[in-house]
Parts: C-alpha cells; sequence; structure tokens
C-alpha cells in the first residue's frame, strides 16, 4: 500500500489533528512528553489552565502523534516517536525544557496515595490526637504497629510511626488509614518524560526539575564549601572575615595560655 492511499484512508477528523499537532510542533521552542497516569481530571485541567499563558496541552493518540511527527521535516524531532506511550500529553511552549519542567514541579499538588502506588517519600503518622472514634479502625492501628490509647472518646497516637519508605508500595491498609486521616503524601501532576528542543535540535531525557530540593541541595553544598575553605585557610571575599575571626580567636586563647605559664 501507498503513503498516498494510507493517506487517503484517514478520516478528516484525523487528518485535522495531524495538522494542528504539527503545526504547534514547528512554531513551538520545545516539544515535551509528559504522563498523565494516576492524574485526576480536575487537576489536569487546573494546571493546564495555569500553563495556558506558556504552553499549549493536548492529548492524543500515539498513532496521530506519530504521523504528526512524520510530517515534520526535521532530523533529530524524528527520534521522538520511540518515546510516545499511552496515557502520555503533549506540550508545545515558546520556553526551554528546563524552565517547562521546573513549572511543571511547581504546580503539582498533593493527593492521597491509591493502593499499588509507590510513594517518593517517607509517609509517617505523626504523634497526636486524632478524630476517629474506636471501632474496626482498631485492628489496622494495629496491623501497622501503630501505638495509641483512647482519650475522651477519640484515639490519639502516642508515638511518631513510619508506615511507608521511599519506594515502598502502597498497601490496602496504609491506604486506609491514610484516609482516615486524611495524609495525601503523592505529589501529582504532569511529570515530563522526555523533551524535543528546536533551537538546539536535541532531545533531552531525565530532565524532571524540584527546584525547592535544588535549592537546598545547592544552599547545604555551599555551607560545606565555605566550611571546607576556611578550614583550609583559603582568603576570598567570603572567607575572610571568618578567618580573621578564626584568628583572633586563636590570639585570644594562645594569650590566656601565656598568662597562665607566666603566672607559674
Amino acid at each position: 500500500m501507498t503513503k498516498n492511499m494510507r493517506e487517503k484512508d484517514i478520516p478528516i477528523r484525523k487528518k485535522e489533528n495531524i495538522t494542528e499537532l504539527a503545526g504547534l510542533a514547528k512554531k513551538s521552542n520545545t516539544l515535551m512528553i509528559v504522563s498523565i497516569k494516576n492524574l485526576p481530571s480536575s487537576q489536569f485541567q487546573a494546571i493546564k489552565k495555569k500553563l495556558r499563558d506558556n504552553a499549549t496541552i493536548k492529548v492524543s493518540k500515539k498513532s496521530i502523534m506519530e504521523r504528526a511527527i512524520d510530517s515534520i521535516e526535521k532530523g533529530t524531532i524524528k527520534n521522538f516517536k520511540k518515546y510516545l506511550k499511552e496515557d502520555q500529553a503533549f506540550i508545545f511552549s515558546t520556553l526551554n525544557p528546563f524552565e517547562l519542567s521546573a513549572i511543571l514541579s511547581r504546580n503539582k499538588s498533593m493527593s492521597r496515595a491509591k493502593v499499588g502506588q509507590f510513594v517518593n517519600d517517607e509517609v509517617a503518622i505523626e504523634a497526636g490526637g486524632t478524630d476517629l472514634a474506636p471501632g474496626p479502625i482498631i485492628s489496622e492501628l494495629n496491623g501497622l504497629g501503630l501505638k495509641f490509647s483512647i482519650e475522651d472518646g477519640k484515639i490519639s497516637i502516642r508515638e511518631r510511626k513510619v508506615i511507608l519508605k521511599p519506594g515502598d508500595k502502597v498497601s490496602e491498609q496504609a491506604a486506609s488509614i491514610m484516609g482516615k486521616l486524611d495524609i495525601k503524601p503523592v505529589a501529582v501532576g504532569l511529570e515530563p518524560i522526555v523533551a524535543y528542543d528546536a533551537k538546539e535540535d536535541k532531545i533531552f531525557e531525565n530532565i524532571k526539575i524540584d527546584q525547592d530540593k535544588t535549592i537546598n541541595d545547592l544552599k547545604t553544598s555551599s555551607g560545606k564549601a565555605l566550611a571546607f575553605a576556611v578550614k583550609l585557610a583559603y582568603a576570598c571575599k567570603d572567607t575572610i572575615s571568618l578567618l580573621l575571626a578564626k584568628a583572633n580567636s586563636h590570639e585570644q586563647a594562645l594569650d590566656r595560655f601565656i598568662n597562665v605559664q607566666g603566672g607559674n
């Protein structure tokens, strides 16, 4: 079957979708594939609304996007097809891939965990009172190893208890308890998978950017570097005041030692 014959078999609506997606890709700096798996529709629409000044989000079938990419006469973007799967959306933006990824990170929200989901961070039940009345839930608390007591007809958690570690799968018991305590441990949003940068004509993988974590890591590294520089007595504008203070402290200690020795 020739290419022209295959194109004749494509319904008009699909042809319009292909043309639209190809057009968006051609005029965008970034084409990004994001996962929308487990993302509630309400949150998807909220994120879409927030991004409308910076990006256009489209959900389309894999086959439609493949045909749209095929219609673009560029080199590297042709390799984009191997990343196409189900439960994905496509973002077209004038921003570069890393700016776009940072915005997506900032627009995540916390959600309740579903059975079978994996958690990225530690989940703990904190000590303190709850609004839960004694009943069948007691067996669930015991099952998770929680220590509790009954105070004024309500359950009170006596000790903090970690119920899930990073990478753990959410069990039915854990999901039930977290739901009853209104614990929302899962950050949901549009998860970047891969992005094509039209200016660089490059494809970037692993572009998830956690801005808060990155800033905290930089602050921690900066503090360690400063302490190390002072220890080495490396003089610069960031260390000079600390080095002078350290020298002054050593001078005072030496004076005290000399005075003590002289007194003897």
